[in-house]
């Protein structure tokens, strides 16, 4: 008998119930299945890991680079910028403990080195700047050190792993343009001192506007209380600090109830430059008064017996007497025109300047450096030193005043001016003029106008 066949009605009804139940678990489980997981997917069984054969295989894998990693540590650390300037009394230690530096491998570095050593003769007032890490170890200190009156260098120290570097440039400095006007009351220095409008007026400013105007004004007798004036000037600045002043680009003074102008103008080929007047006339004498620091005249441009040959002739030039060796000094600007021995004047120079006018200096000992035809000179440069060349009998300088290559009396040509700007450069120095004219009206008074000369 089939063995299903033993099985009751009753019993065979529950076995369908219990099969129907189970599909419909079944049947929601799967359906539960598919809306948590979207899909299903029926995976191949995986065949036994040690039924699989083994492989080995060999790579080449790249180490870190621990340089770059301690790099990157260190970029991580936090820095520290700290500026101070110098105390009274300050050393070394009390400088680096205020700037917030405890490092004595950096200490006696800075104290070794020479041109780190340099920053401890900075004086009362001078910034110092350094960066530190968290812990107080140096990673660089900076100071501008002066070289000369007008020449600054920037000297930087810097840690590189556990040793130190120096190194030197020229300081980068911030030019700026200052204004200041002063009313006289008792003298030109008093009035400059006076702590006004943002401070006093530096000496050196002073003494260039003296130069600039002593051909018209006598700063020690033509000074009278109620005189005025204005200045434009250059100033140099290194991390907020001035460090050193610049040219006078424009001044006025009123004196006597008369307005002296002055604008500093400036080749921007060859950067020679000179002060002239708002209407574009030099206010620099074409040559100086003497190109030589002598004792006296020995002998002057005249008719005279010729100290040598004992016979009356013609001197066309002055002799000036001054000691073996002294400079003589270019009377204006030009260009070498003969340098050598000619007969009775020794060593001479002959320089011609512009227009037809040139100068000749005889008798020299020596030529200057770089004496030779076609080289440029100015004013005031050294072309050679006194001697006793040639025909003559004592040291001094002949010294020869010539228009179209004749002679004439040098002492006679006092006020000549200096070579007058071209048609391109007066529209240039006009721009300049314009700018230092508002600048002007700004300083001055107002309603308070002034009659030019």
């Amino acid at each position: 008998m089939n063995p299903l066949q033993k099985i009751t009605g009753k019993r065979w009804f529950g076995l369908l119930e219990t099969s129907r139940k189970t599909r419909i678990v079944a049947g929601g489980a799967a359906a539960l299945a598919l809306c948590a997981f979207g899909a299903t997917a029926v995976a191949p069984i995986a065949p036994d890991a040690a039924d699989m054969p083994v492989k080995s295989i060999a790579q080449d894998l790249q180490l870190p680079n621990l340089a770059d990693q301690i790099a990157a540590l260190q970029q991580d650390q936090q820095q520290f910028i700290k500026e101070e300037r110098i105390r009274p009394g300050d050393s070394l230690g009390s400088v680096f403990t205020r700037l917030g530096i405890d490092d004595q491998q950096a200490a006696a570095f800075v104290r070794s080195d020479k041109l780190a050593r340099s920053i401890l003769t900075l004086k009362t007032g001078k910034r110092i700047q350094a960066e530190t890490d968290e812990n107080g170890l140096m990673l660089s200190l900076r100071a501008t050190i002066p070289v000369s009156k007008d020449e600054f260098n920037t000297v930087t120290v810097t840690r590189k792993g556990d040793k130190f570097v120096v190194a030197k440039a020229p300081a980068e400095l911030e030019r700026r343009v200052e204004m200041r006007s002063r009313d006289i009351t008792s003298s030109l220095y008093a009035a400059t001192d006076a702590s006004v409008d943002g401070g006093q007026i530096p000496d050196s400013v002073v003494n260039q506007i003296i130069e600039m105007f002593s051909t018209s004004i006598d700063f020690r007798g033509d000074l009278k209380r109620g005189d005025r004036f204005n200045v434009v000037y250059e100033t140099f600045w290194q991390d907020g600090e001035m460090v050193r002043t610049g040219r006078v680009l424009a001044g006025e003074f009123v004196n006597r109830g008369v307005a002296y102008q002055s604008v500093w103008y400036e080749d921007p080929q060859t950067h020679q430059g000179g002060y002239y007047s708002l209407d574009g006339k030099s206010l620099k004498k074409a040559f100086l008064k003497s190109p030589v620091a002598f004792t006296r005249i020995s002998s002057g441009f005249s008719m005279r017996v010729h100290p040598v040959f004992n016979v009356w002739k013609a001197h066309k030039g002055i002799d000036m007497a001054a000691p073996l060796g002294t400079p003589i000094r270019a009377a204006g600007d030009g260009t070498v025109d003969f340098a050598g021995v000619s007969n009775g004047y020794g060593n001479m120079v002959v320089l011609k300047h512009w227009s037809n006018y040139s100068t000749a200096y005889g008798h020299m000992s020596r030529f200057a450096s770089g004496m030779r035809k076609g080289q440029k000179v100015h004013q005031g440069d050294i072309i050679g030193y006194v001697g006793a060349t040639g025909w003559a009998t004592g040291p001094h300088l002949h010294y020869e005043f010539r228009v179209g290559g004749n002679a004439i009396d040098p002492m006679a040509q006092k006020n000549l001016q200096a070579q007058p700007l071209t048609s391109g450069e007066l529209g240039r120095f006009r721009t300049a003029a314009t700018e230092m004219s508002h600048r002007f009206s700004l300083l001055n008074p107002a309603g308070n106008a002034m009659a030019a000369r």
